[in-house]
């Protein structure tokens, strides 16, 4: 590795220093602080622990803004410190050892970098994922099947907890659809990118002459919101409940009882069905849980289009385009068509293998929020202009 000159050093720290910089507008840093000290004078009150669900909630929100500020003033530190040291670096010892600790912090920054990106609204709760075949019969509900084995191995490997809610089988093989909740912290966060169109491209094991075939499957996340969500409730009058008997694997039990719930908004004609759990009530409050996150990114989703509308925002909805594709003829490649992330290893991907893909997009879209974050402040400062 050749030694930094001391002006490639300044510089490099001072790219570090404002890269760090950046991460302050996000992450709001006065205002965690001051929620902080908000929780804390919550925490020290007797009946904070009558609730324990509530309290649990603020004690890991608790944790996380204290992560993310002790660790952002720990690298402003850090960084400060090693701007000092390279500016009286006279030798090329001194240049080296510099140089080491430049690519520690800048490691680091990264890592933070990841945090800073899981910021949104509702990125830290649970995801609700659906996975539904399109066209194509078998071939699709195949490619839905090694969707959902993806998702189950990553799941897996982050020590989440998976459970699945409700499946239809395929009529030879695969599933037709499948609905999941991925539970865990940031779960959400990490997989809102999956959503959209995945395009597989094989020869196909279902076809005696051994051709090509593509296939599609939709992707579907949405967070799990909480029953205590303040600004959203159900109306109970607005509920259609409906039971009958599960199906599939489950024992006896489950297969001579009503206990699979099945339940229509009807405003919106949204169902949410499950047949995971022995009892009728489980499933229902299960299904509950999931309606009312489908209602809740629905209302969301049309408050936001107006929005768009107003401001005249004309591009395509992401989640309606085809995010990514998985070759595995004639050559082996994943991409994704948002990030031009790519993987050659697509074995590996299908093995659930796909931060490459999870960490990509959050880049992508925290460079798109500040983009349009700056498209309307232009708009802004134009109409102020034309009056």
């Amino acid at each position: 590795m050749a030694i930094y000159t001391k002006e490639e050093l300044t510089r490099d720290v001072g790219k570090l220093k404002e890269k760090l910089a950046s991460f302050d507008a996000v992450l709001k840093i006065d205002a965690a602080v001051s929620r902080i000290s908000e929780i804390q004078q919550q925490m020290s009150v007797p009946s904070f622990w009558n609730d324990q669900q509530g309290s649990k909630k603020l004690i890991d929100e608790l944790k996380d803004l204290k992560d993310k500020t002790e660790t952002y003033a720990a690298l402003r530190k850090e960084i400060g410190e090693l701007s000092e040291y390279a500016s009286i670096a006279d030798n090329e010892a001194m240049l080296g050892e510099m140089q080491k600790e430049l690519l520690k912090l800048s490691s680091r920054v990264d890592a933070f970098e990841l945090k800073v990106f899981l910021s949104e609204k509702f990125d830290r709760q649970n995801a609700i994922v659906d996975i539904n075949a399109g066209a194509g019969g078998t071939e699709a509900c195949d490619w839905a099947e090694m969707l959902f084995r993806m998702y189950a191995r990553w799941t897996e490997e982050k020590k989440f907890s998976l459970e699945v809610v409700d499946t239809l089988r395929g009529d030879e093989a695969g599933i037709k659809s499948i609905t999941l909740v991925v539970r865990g912290n940031y779960t959400y966060g990490y997989l809102k990118g999956e959503r959209g169109v995945h395009r597989l491209v094989r020869i196909s094991p279902f076809d005696a002459n051994k051709r090509r075939h593509t296939s599609f499957a939709s992707v579907d996340v949405i967070p799990e919101i909480a029953e205590d969500t303040a600004e959203f409730t159900l109306n109970p009058a607005d509920l259609k409940i409906e039971t009958c008997r599960s199906s599939g694997a489950g024992g006896q039990h489950v297969n001579k009882t009503e206990s699979a719930v099945r339940i229509i908004h009807l405003p919106t004609g949204l169902v949410a069905q499950s047949q995971s759990e022995r009892s009728q009530f489980q499933n229902k409050q299960v299904a509950l849980s999931i309606l009312r996150s489908r209602v809740y990114e629905r209302v969301s989703a049309e408050k936001k289009k107006e929005i768009d509308s107003l401001a005249g925002d004309k591009k395509k909805i992401e989640w309606c385009s085809q995010i990514r594709s998985y070759v595995l003829y004639p050559y082996r490649l994943v991409k994704d068509h948002r990030t031009k992330a790519e993987r050659t290893d697509a074995n590996a991907v299908l093995d659930g293998s796909i931060d490459t893909f999870v960490h990509a997009y959050l880049r992508w879209r925290a460079e798109d929020r500040g983009q349009k974050t700056e498209d309307r402040q232009q708009t802004t400062d134009d109409r102020i202009s034309e009056v």
